[in-house]
């Protein structure tokens, strides 16, 4: 694994391209208005990483 995924949720937009590309680990929390990591073990980290490198504000992370 490559480290336990995060999200900036102050950086986040709330644009949802996580939880579209990885339902498995990403939900969008409709009260905040963000992308929230449900499950970090919820994919394969090739997966995670492509919501990673899809994201337009960078707010995703291995830790």
């Amino acid at each position: 694994m490559a480290g336990t995924v995060t999200i900036n949720e102050d950086e986040c937009i709330g644009c949802e391209t996580c939880c579209e590309l990885v339902p498995g680990v990403f939900q969008f929390d409709p009260d905040a208005g963000k992308a929230k990591v449900a499950n970090p073990t919820g994919a394969s980290d090739d997966e995670i990483q492509g919501a990673i490198d899809a994201c337009p504000v960078t707010c995703i992370s291995w830790e």
